[in-house]
């Protein structure tokens, strides 16, 4: 007989398969490093070294490590603050738009070859709630 759920152990079962999946897509998938900093800036357009390291839950050392990799890679540019002239302000270029749209794109290409077994109305269900739990992060 199946044990009924509270919905709390129900909403922590959801996070442990939620990080399940993205650590599998990580594993299966050949991820560029900065991925991460790129869908930042894909969500706020433009932020400050540290506004990104708050976003990333990194310190800034790192993650001005990880902007000047972005950098040299052609994926990010550096502009100064026009509110304070120590301060850069990071946004994507071109080539770090398609390189997330890439990334995007393979990803739900492994994604879909998951969920071929499951209805489309499943699905966007499942988006939409995922959704909702994340809009408050952004």
């Amino acid at each position: 007989m199946l044990v009924p759920r509270t919905t709390q152990e129900l909403s922590s079962d959801l996070i442990v398969e939620a990080a399940r999946l993205i650590r599998q897509v990580r594993r299966q998938l050949s991820m560029p490093a900065g991925t991460r900093v790129l869908a930042i800036l894909d969500e706020h357009d433009e932020l400050t070294i540290s506004a990104l390291a708050a976003a990333d839950g990194c310190s800034q050392p790192t993650m001005s490590a990880q902007v000047a990799r972005l950098e040299e890679a052609g994926l990010v540019a550096r502009t100064t603050d026009p509110d304070d002239a120590r301060r850069s302000r990071i946004t994507l270029t071109t080539a770090g738009r398609e390189s997330l749209a890439e990334v995007r794109t393979t990803n739900g290409a492994w994604a879909a070859a998951l969920l071929a077994d499951h209805s489309a109305s499943d699905i966007r269900t499942a988006v939409a709630v995922l959704h909702t739990l994340t809009e408050g992060a952004r």
